[in-house]
């Protein structure tokens, strides 16, 4: 019995050495995102498509002979969680690379931390300009909300012909505030006028008084700024007043499917990519997501996906997991991903289209998206 014993823990000494020395030889790659909290559906939905880009690449055979090991970490949308998983994926996990993480506030928590210990860090959908001024190992896979802003105030003049508009944001939210300023600036410079800006502080669940204000200057369309939880409450108040005018938005919109109702409907907002792009690249990733999740994949998955491939592709190119000399392959990307055809300008944030998706039913009465315009930069 004391041999067979012995002989067992020297078998499982011998496959523990193995699995060691397997995992040493992997390219780690650090993850953080909102996995649980007020804006889950982003970071799972990021992860989702992540994990779905390493299981692709991996079971091709990986990159250079290595296989791509996923470290994730839970940052609840919460900028001081975000610092504490930095810290942990680069000090105990010995990380070169990190993708994340989603919310613009918990990824700048990191770009100077990142910059400094020369740790690529990508950004799949961090949009607040300032995100990549902390130095040039700061990527993103998404486009800035200027761009977002622009689009939205082209869009709403262009697309849907409105001479007016009223403007509701979060007063305390940058990425709100951000797009709201843009959207004013192009919408204004198209001949249109903006009638009212009315703002909330983050949290607020009432909306009432300042719907009421824009209620009676009447505008023809009205612009939200925000996620979809905090969308969802402003529509359905917006609808119950009888405002019934178009109302448009950006990406924070994207989960309005899985959180909202009919109150959305007749809303447009700008996003990375449509589901029904006829895109031989954007078939390919949503059947394997549905395959996988049983599910259309949203914009944040897709750029989870896309984050994955820009860094596989750059350390391809590098031919060597230096951080530095895959620093420079990223920078010098030019290729096409899910989202789109992608280049980085000097700040190393993406050259590329956006797309307008349109809240609309499905053939079986659910709430979904459908493509409605492309606004190129």
């Amino acid at each position: 019995m004391k041999k067979v014993v012995l002989l067992t823990a020297a078998a499982l000494i011998a496959l523990v050495m193995g699995c060691s020395k397997s995992g040493n030889n992997a390219i780690k790659v650090g993850s953080i995102g909102p996995l649980s909290g007020a804006v889950a559906v982003y970071g799972v939905e990021c992860k989702n498509g992540i994990d779905l880009a390493v299981e692709e690449i991996n079971a091709a055979g990986g990159v250079n002979g290595q296989l791509i090991e996923i470290i994730a970490e839970d940052d609840e949308g919460n900028p001081e969680k975000s610092v504490s998983a930095y810290k942990k994926l680069v000090t105990k996990d010995a990380v070169k690379y990190i993708i994340g993480s989603l919310t613009s506030g918990c990824t700048q928590a990191i770009t100077q931390s990142a910059q400094a210990q020369k740790i690529v860090q990508i950004a799949p959908a961090a949009t607040a300009p300032a995100i990549t001024d902390a130095g040039n190992y700061i990527f993103r896979a998404c486009f800035i909300d200027p761009f977002q802003g622009t689009v939205g105030g082209k869009f709403a003049a262009d697309n849907l012909g409105a001479n007016s508009a009223a403007i509701l944001y979060d007063i305390g939210n940058d990425y709100s505030v951000g797009l709201k300023e843009n959207f004013f600036k192009e919408f204004e410079r198209l001949g249109g006028r903006v009638i009212a800006q009315e703002s909330y502080n983050t949290g607020d669940k009432d909306f009432n008084a300042q719907i009421t204000k824009i209620k009676n200057v009447n505008p023809d369309v009205i612009y939200l700024p925000d996620y979809y939880g905090t969308v969802a409450l402003i529509a359905k108040q917006l609808r119950a007043q009888g405002i019934v005018k178009p109302i448009v938005g950006a990406d924070g919109w994207d989960g309005l499917t899985e959180n909202a109702g009919e109150e959305v409907l007749n809303g447009y907002y700008s996003n990375h990519y449509a589901t029904d792009s006829d895109s031989p690249a954007v078939q390919k990733f949503v059947s394997a997501f549905n395959t996988k999740y049983g599910k259309n994949p949203n914009a944040f998955a897709a750029l989870g996906y896309d984050s994955v491939y820009l860094l596989k592709d750059a350390i391809a190119k590098a031919g060597t997991t230096d951080g530095a000399a895959v620093r420079d392959a990223l920078e010098a990307t030019d290729g096409d991903y899910v989202t789109g055809h992608l280049t980085f300008d000097e700040k190393r944030n993406p050259i590329k289209s956006a797309v307008i998706l349109e809240m609309a039913r499905g053939s079986k009465g659910e709430l979904t998206t459908q493509y409605k315009a492309t606004v190129n930069p």
